[in-house]
């Protein structure tokens, strides 16, 4: 029967362990109510289960479990991907405040998101391999629910969650070192983020606005010493201004303008406003 073993393990879990007189009785090895497999691959990836293995079980749980009639009493990942979410987002929001002190609160919010995303946490699960360990719903499609990127990015905060319950704050932000800002090109996030330029062509672009124009209106300076001032005008409206040494940051300067201007007014002005 396939995936048997998570029946089992499902129900010998949640089952009171007790004696005749109703006593709770002992466990002396947690770890081996967990599956082989299982277990090995926690030891792998988190240096093994603490003393909360029934932690572990519910992480790699999808919701297509509780729906099944044999194991209708079994908790699923849910309540551990709402805890995992936000341990993911402390320990990343961390890491950008300390590695990148000169990015303003705008910038580290937006490279967090680019990093704790769904797409992005299916991306680590898929390449630790956590799929072929949730345990899914005799009824569910199991193999479609384990390449999804929902399930995936799932189990991803649920497991993080885990650790943080079972081994505290300090194991969870080194899993997540690990498995996540290990991965991630943080100078690529980072340029991208600043390049103010691609982001304004992008945004004119999605709202069907003329690419943006770069005008220079001032030079001053001697000539080894010049500073540069260069406007931006979208649609024939001047949305910013930048100055600088040289012309690539003055239009840098200039497109951030650009780009807060247009935030701020929802729409590309015109004329009339």
């Amino acid at each position: 029967m396939e995936q048997f073993w998570q029946k089992l393990t499902s129900l010998a879990f949640h089952r009171t362990l007790s004696g005749d007189n109703g006593e709770q009785a002992s466990v002396e090895r947690p770890e081996a109510l967990l599956p082989e497999n299982l277990h090995a691959f926690l030891q792998q990836v988190t240096g093994g289960p603490g003393n909360n293995p029934e932690i572990y079980l519910t992480a790699f749980t999808h919701r297509s479990v509780t729906h099944d009639p044999l194991t209708s009493s079994t908790q699923s990942n849910q309540r551990l991907e709402f805890l995992g979410d936000a341990v993911l987002d402390l320990v990343i929001s961390e890491y950008l405040y300390r590695a990148f002190p000169e990015s303003a609160e705008g910038d580290l919010s937006s490279n967090r998101s680019k990093i704790v995303n769904r797409k992005s946490l299916a991306g680590f699960a898929l390449g630790m391999g956590l799929g072929k360990y949730l345990i899914i719903g005799e009824s569910a499609d199991k193999n479609k629910i384990r390449c999804s990127e929902s399930a995936l990015a799932d189990a991803f905060e649920s497991l993080t969650g885990a650790i943080y319950l079972d081994k505290g704050l300090d194991a969870a932000r080194s899993f997540v070192m690990k498995q996540v800002i290990g991965h991630v090109d943080f100078k690529s996030i980072v340029a991208s983020e600043h390049n103010y330029k691609s982001r304004l062509i992008e945004y004119t672009q999605s709202h069907h606005i003329p690419p943006p124009a770069y005008t220079v209106i001032a030079q001053e300076g001697a000539e080894h010493e010049k500073i540069f001032t260069i406007e931006v005008a979208c649609d024939g409206i001047v949305c910013g201004r930048g100055t600088a040494p040289r012309k690539k940051d003055a239009e840098q300067l200039a497109a951030r303008e650009a780009l807060v201007t247009l935030l701020q007014a929802g729409q590309h002005p015109s004329p009339e406003a």
